[in-house]
């Protein structure tokens, strides 16, 4: 329920379930500017929180469709990971467990939602300029040699 404190991002009371995805197509790769913190105004992977009663792959789902406007197929999980960053004073800010899904798009329209200021499809080779995590880069690496080792299906 919003307002709740077991539901606020800054200074939970506890880890956030994520999900976040490495869409790939024909090669390249989505990444999308944050509107918000973290990571406020920082290219990135897009993706966001899993809401109560929904499935991972459900959430990564509805996530690409308001971030992005694409509609995907959910492939199989690149990496879970923590995302812990600390404020000066050394409290938790923020922290979240991710997982984050390899996808295709297969229907919509790219265009930026109501919490990314940009979405666009890179060349991995030409990620330098975007200043992604090293984490992201990481994620996209391993999420590249996934799809490369297990292509996705033929519907």
């Amino acid at each position: 329920m919003a307002g709740d404190r077991s539901d606020r991002r800054e200074y939970p009371e506890r880890p956030i379930v994520g999900v976040g995805a490495v869409v790939v197509r024909e090669g390249h790769v989505l990444i999308v500017r944050r509107r918000f913190e973290p990571l406020a105004g920082r290219w990135s992977l897009p993706g966001g929180t899993v809401e109560l009663g929904e499935t991972l792959e459900a959430g990564v789902a509805r996530e690409m469709q308001e971030e992005t406007g694409l509609d995907v197929e959910v492939g199989p999980v690149i990496e879970v990971f923590d995302r812990i960053q600390l404020d000066d004073a050394r409290r938790v800010r923020y922290h979240f467990v991710l997982v984050d899904y390899l996808c295709w798009p297969c229907g919509g329209e790219l265009r930026p939602g109501s919490d990314v200021d940009d979405a666009i499809f890179v060349d991995p080779a030409a990620l330098g300029p975007y200043d992604l995590t090293i984490k992201a880069r990481a994620v996209i690496d391993r999420a590249l040699e996934l799809a490369r080792e297990a292509p996705r299906a033929v519907r």
